[in-house]
């Protein structure tokens, strides 16, 4: 299923936007409707050792090249020399910066702790200034089975979920997804992937020094001095803001870029209820992240961040999603999705059982990235406001079809406009009784907060990674899952979907 988006212009550096390099997630699979014969009922029985390779070929990235022909369609480069596709099944990856080598990342078929067959449940990303893709690992604890053979691993295992309650059957063919057999194995993925698309001979690369949770979004920009600070959302309920500004500048040869995200200092958020907020950094030795807190080392920090930022009280958030700079504004824009779970509230998470979701805007102080203070408001929150109960805020203009709920991925125009996708899963009905899209919302001047509908999804879909070409003339979008989630609820259809009603009907 694609998930997110990314548009690396040809020739490299060009800016051009009449070919280029799509990167594309494929976030995961829905094997009751990607195998005939799938039974709901014992989906344990289905799977075998080539079943369960298709999946895991399923899985990953790709990078394809497009262009656009004189009639102004575009059109898939079948031929070209950058198409590539990377999955957890056979593209080898490295691990690098500070937890790469760790004991916590060796294994069986990988004792040295520096070489990952594959990446997973890949969400959304970003492009950075020299040409590269960052791909999030988010939630990699599906892919999980069998009983952990580490003690020392219990919690941080718990801490993620692993092994997943949806869990994918690929440890019982594929040992190291098996903890049982390989307990330290979870500690290699929930990473942030960097891909040169432009050689395809490359290897990725996880980048340790960017922290290990459910990534959801690597979007970035430079801060005022020219380094790198890439934004990071955590996407669960409760979970928290990340902030990684690099050690180094970005350089204008993008060979000398190569290490860049393997030192700097990774940040998390804590919001105060007065609109003032703070990056706290997660460092080792620093705010009781040491040895009597049980972290021996930064590795340690990296490895297990979830818990460090407990440590450091930052603020726990209704499921962080895509995280966006905006040039135009100088500001950034958090998608907080929706948080079925929460009870008690504060100011920036302000309604319990949220179902619609918010839309977090922050002022870096001074306008730069590398602050570590920070201003913050919420631009909407998300639901109809023709139902005063639900506590919805929209510019007036806003119309019937123009609100949204659950908003999940983002990109930003040269206008300063923030382009919202939704994802309600399957609980759309619930949230807004409509399918998800795509949405364009004014962040600035008299029309602040005011939405507006520019393309619908089929009903059981999501709508993610928009990202327009340079010059903003074309705007791609990825359409996930259509009629997986959430069919029984609609109309005229009142079923779940199945191989055979997607694949041999009429």
């Amino acid at each position: 299923r694609p998930s997110g988006s990314g548009f690396v212009p040809l020739p490299a550096g060009s800016g051009a936007s009449d070919r280029g390099l799509l990167c594309i997630h494929h976030e995961y699979t829905n094997d009751d409707l990607m195998f005939p014969d799938y039974p709901p009922d014992d989906p344990a029985s289905f799977y075998t050792r080539e079943i369960v390779d298709i999946s895991m070929a399923a899985h990953g990235g790709s990078i394809i090249e497009v262009a656009r022909t004189a009639d102004g369609r575009w059109q898939v480069v079948r031929d070209s020399e950058y198409n590539r596709r990377l999955t957890p099944l056979a593209t080898e990856m490295t691990l690098s910066g500070p937890a790469a080598g760790h004991p916590r990342l060796r294994t069986g078929e990988d004792p040295a702790g520096r070489r990952v067959i594959g990446t997973v449940n890949n969400c959304a990303g970003g492009i950075t200034p020299w040409g590269t893709w960052l791909m999030s690992e988010e939630n990699f604890n599906f892919y999980f089975v069998g009983e952990n053979a580490d003690p020392a691993e219990t919690e941080n295992h718990k801490r993620l979920g692993v092994p997943g309650s949806r869990s994918y059957p690929w440890g019982y063919f594929h040992k190291r997804f098996n903890i049982a057999a390989e307990p330290r194995e979870p500690n290699r993925y929930g990473w942030v992937v960097e891909v040169d698309p432009l050689d395809p001979a490359s290897t990725p690369v996880k980048r340790t020094a960017l922290g290990r949770f459910k990534h959801e979004g690597c979007e970035n920009a430079l801060t005022g001095d020219g380094r790198l600070a890439v934004y990071m959302g955590d996407d669960e309920a409760d979970e928290y803001l990340y902030k990684f500004v690099t050690a180094a500048k970005a350089s204008g040869n993008r060979r000398e870029n190569a290490s860049l995200l393997d030192e700097g200092t990774l940040y998390v958020a804590r919001f105060e209820e007065d609109g003032t907020g703070a990056w706290i950094p997660l460092v080792y030795g620093e705010n009781g992240l040491d040895e009597a807190n049980g972290f021996s080392s930064q590795a340690d920090i990296l490895i297990e961040t979830r818990r460090a930022a407990d440590l450091l009280r930052a603020t726990p958030l209704d499921r962080p999603e895509d995280v966006t700079p905006n040039d135009a504004t100088g500001k950034v824009y958090v998608a907080l999705t929706n948080s079925k779970e929460r009870t008690e509230t504060d100011a920036v998470n302000p309604r319990s059982r949220n179902l619609w979701g918010q839309i977090v805007e922050i002022e870096p102080q001074d306008g730069d990235h590398a602050s570590t203070a920070f201003t913050w408001n919420l631009i909407v929150r998300c639901g109809d406001p023709a139902f005063p109960a639900i506590g919805a805020e929209w510019h007036p203009d806003t119309g019937e079809n123009g609100w949204f709920a659950c908003p999940d991925n983002f990109t930003a125009d040269a206008k300063g406009r923030l382009w919202v996708a939704t994802d309600q899963g399957s609980g759309w009905n619930a949230a807004s009784g409509s399918a998800d899209g795509l949405y364009a919302l004014a962040t600035a001047g008299d029309k602040r907060g005011t939405a507006r509908q520019i393309f619908r999804a089929p009903i059981g879909a999501e709508v993610c990674g928009p990202c327009f070409t340079p010059d903003g003339t074309t705007l791609f979008v990825a359409v996930q899952h259509p009629g997986a989630d959430g069919t029984k609820n609609f109309k005229a259809f009142e079923r779940a979907s199945t191989f055979e009603g997607v694949h041999k009907q009429p």
